[in-house]
């Protein structure tokens, strides 16, 4: 058998051994004219080639190589369009006019038709005698809803004081939604809605305090602890 290539013999030994249940080395060795191997040591090749075999798993093939410059991207998972939407409705702090609004409106009013009727009881307010064009009351003011405007007079002209100033002051109240497009409800954020009422809250409440106690006969400047109060409501 020298001149038969080795790779065909151990293919015939192979063949040979899986047919007649032998082991392989030990047709190896009557092919060849080998001693058989031991039964102990073929019994330790086997079991090492076993162990090899388990510890060593076949490795997977290598990834190819990447050109210089290439940026790869890695597909991590695929997530449906309603799994990550939100679907729910968030909730709001939004409450309905009805009952909450009216209920919290209805009791003001209810409260203050109790102090007006109190204060009625208390303070005295009788009709004056009929009007006499010949004999006009001095000082001759307005009602107290009208004494700021009435102190606008003895500042300005009639057309100035009576209908310019009024009429922008009421425009400006009128274009305030305009302006401020703002929908928050906390007082921190509407700086500039409080800022114009208070502006016009304060003015007309000093033209009114003025008119009421600080104008006297004549509707001349006054000191009320000196000169006495000339005020009627």
């Amino acid at each position: 058998m020298a001149n038969v290539p080795e790779h065909l013999l151990r293919r015939s030994a192979q063949a040979k051994a899986k047919a007649t249940g032998v082991p392989f080395e030990q047709v190896w060795a009557e092919m060849t004219g080998g001693d058989a191997p031991a039964p102990a040591a073929v019994g330790e090749t086997a079991s090492t080639a076993t162990a090899t075999a388990t510890a060593a798993p076949p490795r997977p093939p290598a990834a190819p190589a990447i050109p210089e410059g290439v940026r790869t991207q890695r597909m991590l998972t695929v997530v449906k369009a309603k799994a990550i939407q939100q679907v729910k409705r968030e909730p709001t702090d939004k409450v309905n006019v009805w009952p909450h609004l009216l209920a919290i409106e209805f009791v003001a009013l209810l409260v203050v038709l109790g102090l007006l009727i109190v204060f009625s009881i208390f303070q005295d307010a009788p009709l004056l005698e009929l009007a006499n064009p010949n004999a006009q009351p001095n000082p001759s003011k307005a009602p107290w809803y009208f004494l700021g405007l009435q102190e606008l007079l003895s500042y300005f002209d009639p057309q100035i004081a009576g209908v310019l100033i009024p009429g922008l002051g009421l425009a400006g109240l009128a274009l305030i939604p305009y302006v401020d497009r703002n929908r928050s409800t906390r007082p921190a954020d509407r700086k500039f809605a409080i800022m114009v009422f208070t502006f016009f809250v304060v003015a007309s409440a000093i033209l009114t305090i003025i008119g009421s106690f600080y104008r006297g006969k004549g509707f001349n400047f006054t000191f009320p602890w000196r000169d006495g109060i000339f005020f009627d409501l």
